[in-house]
């Protein structure tokens, strides 16, 4: 019995070879057929874009980041980012936390609440702070009396924000989350450390890198953010655009050159984003090899 079994392995590694192998040509085709693809729908406009954002030269492509509207869209942008991808990172770790390592009623309906953002456009979101903050809205009148501004003002973009991107981190930290399991909460409850001492020594350790992937897809949807932010912000030239706003208007208004070259930074700051998740997941390859 063990001579047969020793006799029909290689037949059986070169049967498994052949089944899971494809011939070269298909290899091949498939790879270029992605290559074209992603030349296709990524490379090309990514290189159209920086192309007409230098057509008139160097100087001409800085001197479009000089207007004070943009500077101003620039700055509003990275504030938003600044403010809203914290918040989501706290409202991220605490419904996985919840959802990951507890049981309770209403979790299903807790996972169907994180998972909003994504079933709903963006464009109704903001519509929905309309008729929540704006001036016939439900607390318009509230608002108007203690001369406080949401929509059409930084407020209503940061909540407009938040809510689009809440999702990402949450999302990336539940399935690792549910993954590891309880056991070393358990062991570590068992040991005397205190609620708050499992979190920070070892919760919170081990879900470091999905927290990282988290933050870097939400700040990267945050700053190219425009269908919610669009409806709240008024169009406020100087005051309530974002970057994306700001690339909107210009080219409606011919501007091109300083119009790509605004979105030339978008694209930079998304291939910086890339680049980043790039390398935190080579981080995080080379610790989990070192793992015994």
């Amino acid at each position: 019995m063990l001579a047969a079994t020793s006799l029909d392995a290689p037949a059986t590694r070169a049967v498994s070879r052949s089944v899971t192998t494809e011939p070269a040509w298909v290899r091949m085709g498939l790879i270029g057929l992605a290559v074209t693809a992603l030349g296709i729908f990524l490379m090309v406009p990514l290189a159209a874009v920086f192309s007409e954002a230098l057509s008139r030269g160097i100087a001409a492509y800085f001197a479009s980041f000089t207007s004070p509207d943009t500077v101003s869209a620039i700055g509003l942008t990275l504030l938003v980012s600044a403010i809203a991808v914290p918040l989501n990172t706290v409202f991220g770790i605490a419904a996985a936390w919840a959802v990951a390592k507890f049981e309770f009623r209403g979790k299903s309906f807790l996972i169907t609440l994180i998972d909003l953002p994504f079933a709903v456009s963006p464009v109704i979101a903001g519509l929905i702070y309309v008729l929540i903050f704006g001036a016939q809205g439900w607390f318009g009148p509230w608002l108007q009396a203690n001369d406080i501004r949401i929509i059409f003002a930084v407020p209503g973009i940061i909540i407009a924000t938040v809510f689009v991107t809440f999702p990402f981190v949450a999302r990336e930290l539940i399935p690792l989350m549910q993954a590891q399991g309880n056991d070393e909460e358990f062991a570590a409850l068992t040991l005397g450390a205190s609620g708050w001492q499992v979190f920070w020594r070892v919760t919170l350790p081990n879900i470091k890198w999905g927290i990282f992937y988290g933050v870097v897809l939400c700040n990267a949807r945050a700053m190219g953010e425009f269908g919610a932010v669009s409806v709240v912000s008024g169009h406020i030239r100087g005051v309530t655009n974002t970057m994306p706003l700001e690339i909107e208007i210009l080219y409606n208004e011919y501007k091109f050159v300083e119009a790509f070259a605004v979105s030339s930074l978008l694209a930079l700051l998304a291939i910086v984003t890339l680049i980043l998740k790039t390398f935190l997941e080579h981080l995080h390859r080379r610790s989990a090899r070192r793992l015994p």
